[in-house]
């Protein structure tokens, strides 16, 4: 092939391309999804609280972007969501099909673990969060602990899932801290089987949320008074345990101040979504009005409610601005976090 032949190929192949990329440029957000199936990856396995938030989620917020695409969900899980948030970043495509149903310690993991060095937080483009996560203490009514003050004074065992999990790192940051005399088993496989292990004896009690306190067989226990909620941790109480002492009963130093400020900030994004840097603008702006529409929905709305879960929604630009506060953490203060989350027993 001679070479003035070679070059009009090159063209030839050149021009086609262009052309190729103007028509997919040219397609609208409605185009796209009108053809498309979107995938939300959830962090976590089939059947846990995000799973079936999820898929509740995902039936209205289809009927929310132009188009109205299927939506598939499917379940990524493992190392506390950061499989899942890796896949995103990493190895899915930044066209909009793709959207991560990600954790809240997916905004911090990678900040303060060496060894989660496969997502950014600021590397994507986040679409809003369905609520925000506040935590507390229980303790069964056999627990030798009854009081937030007991907590000082006696030893209570503690059971806890991952060893990076906010169930975990929190009981640790208050006996390091505060002075309580918590013994922490960690290792439980979900918040079930935590429960049952307080049935059994095994543990004293552990650190929900104020969400799994507030329906279902908990929400008996609490009001029948099987299981006393001690304290609540955060610096204001949920309006369903207005009485509860929190951590501005406790703390004075400004290092421990900042140190919790640290783990309960990422809570203000409890069950973040999140796309591939790269998507189309068009389509990221498409994405995050159809979540806002989903939020203000009124059936989707009474459902939440109904299920306990009611959405206290957070923007993209929100999330964005949490992240941006935790990159911004003055390194001493990432070092006691990081022997929280990292150091061994």
């Amino acid at each position: 092939m001679s070479m003035m032949k070679t070059i009009k190929m090159s063209g030839a192949v050149l021009a086609m391309s262009l052309g190729m990329a103007h028509a997919v440029s040219a397609q609208t957000a409605e185009e796209f999804y009108s053809g498309s199936p979107v995938t939300i990856m959830v962090s976590a396995p089939a059947g846990t609280l995000s799973d079936v938030l999820a898929r509740q989620f995902a039936i209205f917020f289809s009927r929310h972007i132009p188009g109205e695409p299927d939506i598939i969900v499917m379940n990524v899980a493992g190392a506390g969501g950061m499989v899942a948030a890796g896949q995103l970043q990493n190895n899915q495509p930044a066209d909009g099909s793709v959207i991560g149903f990600l954790q809240r310690n997916n905004l911090y993991r990678s900040l303060v673990d060496g060894t989660n060095d496969t997502f950014d937080p600021r590397e994507v483009e986040w679409i809003g969060s369905l609520n925000k996560e506040k935590y507390a203490i229980v303790a069964s009514e056999q627990s030798p602990v009854q009081t937030a003050d007991d907590m000082f004074t006696t030893p209570m065992v503690i059971g806890a899932t991952g060893f990076a999990n906010e169930n975990r790192t929190l009981a640790a940051l208050m006996n390091d801290h505060l002075g309580t005399q918590f013994d922490i088993i960690h290792g439980y496989s979900g918040r079930e089987e935590v429960y049952l292990a307080m049935e059994r004896g095994e543990v004293d009690g552990w650190l929900p949320t104020i969400t799994g306190l507030i329906t279902g067989d908990q929400a008996r226990q609490v009001a029948e008074g099987e299981m006393t909620v001690l304290m609540q941790l955060g610096w204001e109480n949920d309006p369903a345990f207005p009485d509860l002492p929190n951590f501005s009963d406790y703390v004075e130093d400004p290092e421990v101040e900042a140190l919790i400020d640290f783990l309960i900030l990422p809570f203000e994004a409890g069950r973040p979504l999140a796309v591939p840097a790269g998507v189309p603008e068009d389509r990221v702006a498409v994405l995050r009005d159809a979540f806002t529409a989903t939020m203000e929905d009124p059936e989707f709305m009474a459902l939440m409610e109904e299920a306990g879960s009611p959405l206290e929604p957070i923007s993209g630009a929100e999330i964005a601005t949490v992240v941006g506060e935790l990159y911004a953490t003055p390194e001493s203060t990432l070092e006691d976090v990081r022997t929280l989350v990292t150091a061994t027993d």
